[in-house]
C-alpha cells in the first residue's frame, strides 16, 4: 500500500520568489524587511519572508473597483 503525497505549501519564500509572486522588486522586499515593515528570517545568505506576510502586505494595498462603469 502506498500513501499519496499531499502537496505542501511552503511557509517561507525568498525575496526572489516574492518578486515573482507579486511583481514587486526584490529590493523593495529587502528594504521593507530591514526597516521592520515585514517580518523576515536570515538563513545563511538568504533573506526569507513568510508567505502569509507577503500576501497580507499585498492585501493591505488592495483598492476595490469603483461602481462607476462596468465592463461588459
Amino acid at each position: 500500500m502506498t500513501k499519496e503525497a499531499k502537496p505542501v505549501e511552503r511557509e517561507w519564500i525568498g525575496v526572489d520568489e516574492a518578486q515573482t509572486l507579486t511583481g514587486r522588486s526584490k529590493w523593495s522586499w529587502r528594504r521593507d524587511a530591514y526597516e521592520g515593515r515585514i517580518g523576515s528570517s536570515k538563513v545563511g545568505r538568504r533573506l526569507l519572508l513568510r508567505l502569509k506576510d507577503v500576501r497580507q502586505t499585498m492585501d493591505a494595498g488592495y483598492r476595490p473597483a469603483l461602481g462607476g462603469s462596468q465592463a461588459q
